[in-house]
């Protein structure tokens, strides 16, 4: 069992003989580390915390009581293959966060950096999780779902399997989607998408000359009776060299799922390959 010296360790933790703690790092009581842990420095687990192997995670993370990293994923198929979790660097994990391991469909669940998950959050097997993301109490993450950077899920929320969030985008209260939510987008209720992300967007950084432009292709997008792949083209003709509306245009042609279209008949989740 690794510990680095000026690691702090409380006598009722349990850690794993391959676990390795790093430097500056606080255990608190009864916390229980299991299997290959490997912890970056300046890492503080709360009491009552658990962390199962194989998990790599970097530095500067704090992981509050109940939590639980690492643990099998919830799939019917799984067989005890060698899968992991690898999380970046300064995440927060709020109390009773579940974050599982991966299944052979992509052998890890990846965690980027600086992103907050509050309390009773969770995220399922083979997910990829961005940076600077926040996921309110309670959201939810299904199997071999994406959330690019920024993304904002607020509490009880929910993502189905394998469906992404683009960039900015942002899910509402006791909302969910089945379907893949575009960058710089807000979603309530179920699969419905109304409005653009000018707080986050502003935020970010992002120019207003961006915002406006996301903002016509919202409206190209979401609001006009044209063909979605006709809507794209013209978007492409008129604001074809601004880089959100890039990554906008970009996102959707690339989506398995489709994404979901707002209009006055909440019109269901519309892919390239159905409105083509």
């Amino acid at each position: 069992m690794p510990v680095a010296t000026s690691a702090r360790v409380h006598p009722t933790a349990i850690i794993s003989a391959q676990a390795y703690i790093g430097e500056e790092c606080e255990i608190g009581p009864y916390v229980v580390i299991e299997g290959r842990v490997n912890l970056g420095n300046h890492c503080v687990i709360r009491p009552h915390a658990t962390l199962i192997g194989p998990l790599d995670m970097g530095e500067g993370n704090m992981v509050f009581g109940g939590a639980v990293l690492g643990e099998v994923p919830q799939h019917l198929k799984f067989n005890g293959e060698e899968t992991r979790v690898v999380i970046g660097d300064h995440n927060v994990f709020r109390e009773h966060v579940t974050v599982h391991r991966g299944t052979t469909g992509r052998y890890e669940t990846r965690i980027g950096s600086n992103n907050f998950l509050m309390a009773s959050s969770h995220v399922a097997h083979d997910c990829l999780v961005g940076n600077h993301c926040i996921l309110a109490n309670s959201a939810l993450l299904a199997g071999h779902c994406v959330l690019e950077d920024h993304v904002y899920m607020s509490g009880n929320s929910a993502v189905h399997q394998f469906c992404r969030m683009g960039r900015l985008s942002l899910l509402s209260g006791c909302s969910a989607s089945t379907k893949d939510v575009p960058p710089f987008t807000i979603q309530q209720h179920i699969n419905h998408v109304c409005g653009v992300n000018v707080v986050g967007m502003r935020r970010a950084g992002i120019p207003a000359a961006g915002i406006d432009a996301v903002r016509r292709a919202y409206q190209l997008i979401h609001r006009s009776e044209k063909p979605l792949p006709t809507s794209l083209l013209q978007l492409e003709a008129e604001l074809g060299d601004v880089d959100v509306v890039v990554e906008l245009i970009t996102f959707i042609r690339d989506s398995s799922r489709g994404i979901n279209i707002a209009d006055s008949h909440h019109q269901p989740g519309v892919s390239i390959r159905q409105a083509a």
